[in-house]
């Protein structure tokens, strides 16, 4: 697969719609300011790693205070306010980049399929990073306030399957449209921000009807979803880039298994996994999301067809039946630290194998 990348995707145009207001009318002005001033010295995809690494190191500082999600359940929180300022700063820092990197590469004459899959490649990894950043915002459900670690999970798995949804209407019709969310979720940076200045209590009170602030910042995170009708009518069409249905179907199946093994493993749990090691568990998630997603990508960008499962699945299912059979025992949270340990080092080995060989 990853030779077909070299040789196919050098054909490669992209081709994107973005039909969200805010960024259409606000942000994109923004953007076209900024890129003004990025030296034209400077590579588009080192712009686009930077924004990563902002997120990453975001995301480390804010599970060093919170590492089980408690710590802005109680009054005062215990996340030092400087960290929810930089938390503001970092997420700012890391949309402007992600935001400019492509038109840096246009303007610079520098655009390339590597450039398209190594920031799409980076997006499905930070996508996740981003919504675990921010439960620390929402706090783990206490009694009184917060979201429990179940809800975690199913907000995670829909906006992970939000961005899948996404690249798998442009492997089927050659147009990647962009979610809504994308840009409706950096109201992140004002609840960083609020959180800062404020304290986690603004957090704490009922907004409308019982329903508190967290629980419209969630919804405009899962933002619009992309529309399947796309794909459909591109099919009664017989205007589908790929030659049939099942082709067309074929990348939703390694996600839709992944999901069913996660859930499986989250609600049959001997040890309630989830609930013990909420951070580690939902990281896993969002790594192994990412890995079935760059696949897809890559499907996408050289006209290739996906591999009907996706190798994770293997060792998954190994580990969840011997999980929800109780012959882990209390080994559980050992072995999930490790198969966690095992599909990170494998996605980041994956990254580094597919930009190398396209280099």
């Amino acid at each position: 697969m990853i030779e077909n990348l070299k040789v196919k995707c050098d054909c490669t145009t992209y081709n994107a719609v973005d039909t969200n207001p805010l960024s259409v009318y606000v942000m994109q002005p923004i953007w076209n300011k900024i890129i003004k001033i990025v030296p034209l010295w400077i590579a588009p995809n080192l712009l686009t790693f930077s924004g990563f690494v902002m997120i990453l190191v975001n995301y480390f500082l804010i599970s060093f205070y919170d590492w089980d999600y408690t710590a802005s359940g109680t009054s005062p929180g215990l996340v030092p306010t400087w960290v929810w300022l930089f938390s503001a700063f970092t997420t700012f820092c890391a949309y402007a980049l992600d935001s400019i990197d492509g038109k840096h590469a246009r303007r610079t004459q520098s655009s390339s399929p590597l450039g398209e899959l190594f920031d799409h490649g980076l997006d499905s990894w930070a996508t996740s990073i981003f919504v675990l950043s921010f439960f620390s915002v929402c706090s783990r459900d206490n009694g009184k306030t917060g979201v429990s670690v179940y809800t975690m999970y199913i907000y995670l798995s829909i906006v992970l399957f939000n961005f899948m949804c996404s690249h798998w209407e442009k492997y089927n019709t050659g147009v990647l449209f962009l979610p809504w969310g994308y840009d409706l979720s950096q109201v992140l940076i004002t609840a960083y921000l609020l959180t800062g200045l404020v304290g986690v209590e603004v957090w704490q009170k009922p907004l409308l009807f019982g329903y508190y602030i967290t629980d419209v910042l969630v919804i405009l995170l899962i933002g619009k979803c992309p529309d399947p009708w796309k794909t459909l009518l591109a099919h009664l069409k017989k205007t589908l880039k790929n030659g049939s249905l099942y082709e067309g179907l074929l990348p939703l199946v390694s996600p839709l298994l992944l999901f069913v093994l996660l859930t499986v493993w989250v609600v049959l749990s001997p040890g309630n996994i989830l609930a013990k090691q909420p951070r580690l568990f939902l990281w896993m998630v969002g790594v192994t999301f990412s890995n079935v997603i760059c696949k897809v990508i890559i499907c996408q960008m050289s006209s290739t067809q996906p591999e009907l499962l996706h190798w994770f699945l293997f060792p998954l299912a190994l580990v969840v039946y011997a999980a929800i059979s109780g012959l882990l025992g209390w080994a559980e949270e050992a072995v999930l630290a490790a198969f966690t340990a095992l599909v990170t080092a494998a996605h980041v080995h994956y990254g580094i194998c597919v930009v190398s060989r396209r280099l």
